[in-house]
């Protein structure tokens, strides 16, 4: 795991951080303004610890800036991936790899203010009562089970 790399890497068990990445993950994540302040000293202290980790937490933030919708986001995408190719960060060049294979799709949901959010959460709600019932529920009953929850 790369964030696991970066934390722990050249330390001796003993002197590993007690961070797990997949809470600095979530931290890098989460909006600095939400962090209590014990966990954004935290996270400056392990995002100043290796330059990779300093770009990555600007990459996010940037991407994050990119996830509400605006016309100008489509030139904002297209630079944002080539500062992210030009860095030695090889996850997120797979992350590009995949924007780009959709790219028309990315643009549209960062430019536009429609989402398909409601529909998928219908379908989610479909196929968690669907599983509830073990794949046993005809059409009638998985209808009736809908309609009535």
């Amino acid at each position: 795991n790369l964030l696991h790399k970066y934390i722990n890497q050249g330390r001796a068990d003993a002197d590993r951080s007690h961070i797990s990445p997949r809470r600095l993950a979530r931290m890098l994540l989460t909006m600095p303004d939400s962090l209590k302040a014990e966990h954004q000293h935290l996270l400056d202290r392990l995002i100043a610890a290796r330059p990779e980790m300093t770009q990555l937490a600007v990459f996010i933030r940037d991407f994050a800036q990119l996830l509400q919708p605006h016309p100008d986001n489509a030139d904002a995408l297209e630079l944002w991936i080539t500062q992210v190719r030009a860095a030695d960060l090889p996850y997120l060049h797979a992350f590009t790899r995949g924007l780009e294979r959709d790219l028309d799709a990315v643009i549209a949901a960062f430019t536009l203010r429609y989402s398909n959010g409601p529909t998928e959460g219908v379908n989610t709600k479909t196929k968690r009562i669907a599983r509830q019932m073990h794949g046993r529920a005809g059409f009638t009953l998985l209808r009736h089970r809908i309609l009535l929850g």
